[in-house]
């Protein structure tokens, strides 16, 4: 019997990919183990192994086609007695990857025309649309009394008006929104030659707006700037994770931040020590040479060890309380960021930390790192002190409930016991999810955090 091979889910989060590369052609014999493509994700390029022995009938996807949905059927495996001619003519029964758009029925392809409504067992394809109107039936337009008899006075068309109300209900609040920015459209218009289709999505609600189904479409965002002074660089799969990840992390983690200051002159003088003692290899080169990050990702890992209740994630069900510290640490790519993770970081060395993370960094950029080298974890830390960043806010990575951003360290006055004195400073701000650290908890681990980073000899027992 012929044997389908799909594009596999390398990860729980995984939609689609990228087949960047096959490795075997039509009429190759593959047995169990062997590779046979390379799969491009938005974090890393991936081998996919055959999972049977055979003949490869059929190539149905071809390498370098982008948008690949997961469980899209790739390839067509014919087994040992099988005739390779007969199987590859053989039709699957799975959606090839350019027609799984979700834009059409797919009785369309048939010839069959389709009624609405349609069967009550099978969700209608959202139809695509250019941008949000009311909800309406025919030509009518949902609003209220009150909101037709002053758009009525105004010269607003209903038409062009987004509803907050229920299902889409035109009401005053909306009136009164597109009336006051009505002026300002009008003259931008005017100055920019902006297209109308822009008014309409300049009434949408702001609640409404940040969502990607009422935000402004492609034509619209262009609409605002003369061609020929732009150029277009098309999102990569990265870009696009990236994307719906951070919309995701702002529109559903309920997040606030605290900020603590910390004296990092113990910490220095420490770290010199630790590196001058560092053994010499045959390479003439120091065993281990330890940065101002693998203090903080050690005094983060040790921090959630001390404080438990923070070391958590969220689901809808309960908590997840997690037995060890497993803390991301955000690294930069070309065009792009990955969060390369140091499991159990409570219970390595800082010289462990600091070679590991050197190897995770570099294998990062060259994207061959695995899945469960990025995925999971509980909290991370984003370092932007070597671009002279004082302090800036992050945003939590789920199903991570925290984050710390540290700034740079920089020379400051302050005042010990009535006298000034300077120090060197660095600056912590710390986002958590409230639904899993209360501001009381969240106080509680910047303390500790602060803790060991100024009296940093804790992390060395």
């Amino acid at each position: 019997m012929p044997i389908e091979i799909t594009m596999p889910a390398l990860s729980p989060t995984m939609e689609e990919g990228n087949l960047s590369k096959w490795l075997v052609k039509e009429g190759d014999q593959v047995t169990a183990g062997d590779v046979i493509a390379e799969i491009e994700t938005d974090k890393a390029t991936m081998e996919v192994e055959a999972v049977d022995e055979g003949t490869i009938a059929k190539i149905h996807v071809a390498e370098g086609t982008e948008g690949v949905k997961v469980n899209s059927v790739i390839a067509i495996l014919a087994e040992e007695g099988e005739d390779v001619a007969d199987v590859a003519s053989v039709t699957t029964g799975a959606p090839e990857p350019e027609k799984v758009t979700g834009a059409e029925p797919a009785a369309s392809e048939t010839g069959i025309k389709v009624e609405a409504p349609a069967a009550p067992d099978v969700a209608p394809p959202a139809p695509p649309k250019a941008e949000p109107k009311a909800e309406a039936k025919g030509d009518r337009v949902f609003a209220s009394p009150l909101a037709r008899r002053i758009a009525e006075q105004r010269g607003i068309d209903l038409k062009t008006v987004m509803g907050s109300g229920p299902h889409g209900r035109i009401v005053k609040k909306d009136i009164e929104r597109v009336s006051e920015l009505g002026a300002e459209v009008a003259a931008k218009t005017e100055k920019a030659g902006t297209p109308d289709s822009v008014l309409s999505s300049l009434s949408t609600p702001a609640s409404a707006a940040s969502t990607a189904q009422t935000a402004m479409t492609d034509d619209q965002v262009l609409g605002f700037y003369q061609e020929g002074e732009y150029e277009l660089l098309k999102h990569d799969s990265m870009r696009k994770t990236i994307a719906s990840r951070l919309t995701e992390s702002s529109q559903t983690i309920p997040s606030y931040f605290l900020s603590m200051d910390c004296k990092l002159d113990a910490m220095l003088a420490l770290r010199k020590d630790i590196n001058a003692a560092a053994p010499i290899g045959e390479d003439e080169r120091p065993g281990y040479k330890v940065s101002v990050n693998d203090f903080i990702i050690k005094a983060m890992a040790l921090a959630l060890r001390d404080i438990p209740m923070a070391n958590a994630s969220w689901t809808s069900s309960a908590r997840v309380l997690h037995k060890h510290s497993d803390v991301g640490v955000a690294v930069a790519i070309p065009d792009g960021l990955i969060t390369p993770i140091v499991r159990k970081a409570e219970t390595k060395t800082l010289s462990a930390i600091s070679n590991e993370m050197k190897d995770l960094a570099s294998r990062a950029r060259n994207k061959k790192l695995t899945p469960d080298e990025y995925q999971g974890g509980s909290t991370a830390v984003s370092n932007l002190g070597m671009f002279g960043v004082s302090n800036f806010t992050s945003i939590i990575n789920p199903p991570h409930a925290s984050i710390v951003s540290v700034g740079a360290g920089e020379q400051k006055a302050i005042v010990t016991d009535g006298a000034v004195a300077t120090a060197t400073i660095m600056t912590a701000t710390f986002a958590f999810d409230h639904r899993v650290i209360d501001g009381a908890l969240g106080a509680q681990l910047a303390g500790a955090f602060k803790n060991y980073m100024e009296k940093p000899m804790g992390m060395l027992v």
